[in-house]
């Protein structure tokens, strides 16, 4: 059984992608912060093909501990999916080094750090798919978000080195996810506001936020034979939201 770690695989789309690979037999080894009742129900719904662990990825010691543990009792894993990501917008101008810093250690420093860890046992067992989740929001910025876009910009390049370095033995590839409906996003948006999810929806061509089912479709197809191919690139799954 080939074993997956989703990091954030608890909550929201890292959930869904969770889910997903279990769903297509993998033992899948789900990385939360702090939620343990999402962690214990995410757990229930994988049926005995997940198994969460705590990990704290602003903690680099905490990320060799848990890779440490995860390959002595599993393996190397075929896949490594950097989904965890943390948001706290505040005006540029206002922004603290303590919210920048958190988020960037999160979203960019968390991937190099897990990535790092795992990839030299992943090579020596014949290799596998890293899926770095980003964001649109990556190469189109907004306001309020100077630390979350350049976070998910940075990942973007990392994605590209790694895709260059890991080669031939790990394929590296970003899915970037647009308005999604999940909690986080409609908090976030105010998307509960009939006329501020108009807006949004008037703005997309599909017509529709995504949905978790959507990004694990997408991430399915990275991490399986359909994509065998493909390296350093990057999926934006967004109703054509953005065109670039």
């Amino acid at each position: 059984m080939a074993t997956s770690v989703v990091s954030g695989g608890t909550r929201g789309i890292g959930r869904a992608l969770s889910l997903r690979l279990a769903s297509l037999g993998h033992r899948v080894i789900a990385l939360y912060r702090g939620n343990d009742l999402a962690a214990r129900e995410t757990e229930r719904a994988g049926e005995g093909r997940i198994e969460t662990l705590r990990c704290d990825l602003t903690r680099s010691d905490e990320i060799q501990a848990v890779c440490a543990r995860i390959t002595s009792e599993h393996g190397a894993p075929a896949v490594l999916v950097n989904n965890a990501g943390v948001n706290l917008d505040r005006p540029f101008l206002s922004m603290t080094a303590e919210e920048w810093d958190t988020v960037l250690a999160t979203n960019l420093s968390g991937p190099f750090h897990l990535s790092r860890a795992l990839a030299p046992a992943m090579v020596e067992a014949g290799g596998g798919s890293i899926v770095n989740i980003a964001s649109t929001t990556a190469i189109r910025p907004r306001t309020s978000g100077a630390n979350y876009c350049a976070s998910k910009a940075g990942l973007l390049q990392l994605n590209k080195c790694l895709a260059l370095e890991l080669a031939p033995h790990i394929r590296v590839n970003a899915l970037l996810p647009g308005f999604t409906d999940t909690d986080e996003v409609v908090e976030r948006y105010r998307l509960d506001d009939p006329e501020r999810l108009a807006t949004v929806l008037n703005a997309i061509p599909g017509r529709r936020l995504g949905t978790d089912e959507d990004m694990a479709d997408a991430l399915e197809f990275l991490v399986t034979a359909g994509s065998s191919y493909i390296t350093g690139q990057q999926l934006v799954v967004d109703g054509g939201h953005f065109m670039g």
